[in-house]
């Protein structure tokens, strides 16, 4: 069993130096955040603590604690920017090349939720625009610059929706507005707005279930 890391000021400055120079998305342990968010509320616990003590040593620590912290948070911040950066290009192989032997396992179960919802994400618009052109139809986010002026009531809204029954698995993915969908297994049934079910029923993966 590997050693847990214990988050100290170096230990972060660390991690950032090893994702800053390599280009893998690098190990972090399973338990980096609930540690970071200990050792974030220790320094705090020691600010809160020399707050009201005049002495002159207790005054000093204080400040010292605070340009410390505030320095923790830009080393947090930078090292989940350079790994969020990483993932995205990550999900953005994933989805151009079709593949599902991208490398996660150097991800943290948070940002395997990020990585997958991103790859959903351009798989989802990557059929909605270039598919849609190449079968000489229009992408169906034309539609969203209408969006401003079509107010309509629920009832209305709800005609533009379709009941479809799948006719093969598909994995969980995100719609046009982030909203997730999934996953579904072949027969079962779902009301999915009319782009999204166009998308399904033109590549044969879902059918419409028409009312009598």
């Amino acid at each position: 069993m590997a050693q847990e890391v214990v988050i100290t000021y170096e230990t972060l400055f660390e991690l950032l130096q090893r994702e800053r120079e390599r280009a893998e998305l690098q190990k972090l342990e399973p338990t980096f955040f609930y540690n970071t968010i200990g050792y974030i509320k220790d320094k705090k616990k020691i600010i809160e603590a020399t707050r009201t003590d005049n002495n002159l040593f207790a005054q000093e620590e204080r400040k010292k604690t605070e340009r410390q912290l505030e320095n923790i948070y830009k080393i947090i911040k930078e090292l989940y920017e350079r790994r969020e950066k990483k993932i995205i290009s990550m999900a953005l192989d994933k989805s151009r090349m079709k593949i599902n032997i991208i490398d996660t396992s150097s991800m943290l179960k948070e940002e395997k939720v990020i990585f997958e919802s991103i790859s959903s994400l351009l798989d989802t618009y990557r059929d909605a625009i270039l598919y849609s052109v190449f079968n000489e139809k229009m992408p169906f986010m034309e539609a969203s610059k209408q969006q401003p002026t079509d107010i309509r009531n629920p009832a209305e809204q709800k005609q533009t929706a379709r009941l479809v029954r799948f006719l093969s698995h598909i994995p969980k993915f995100v719609g046009t507005e982030l909203e997730e969908y999934g996953p579904f297994e072949e027969e079962d049934i779902a009301n999915l707005p009319a782009e999204i079910a166009d998308i399904l029923i033109g590549k044969g993966k879902a059918e419409e279930i028409k009312s009598e």
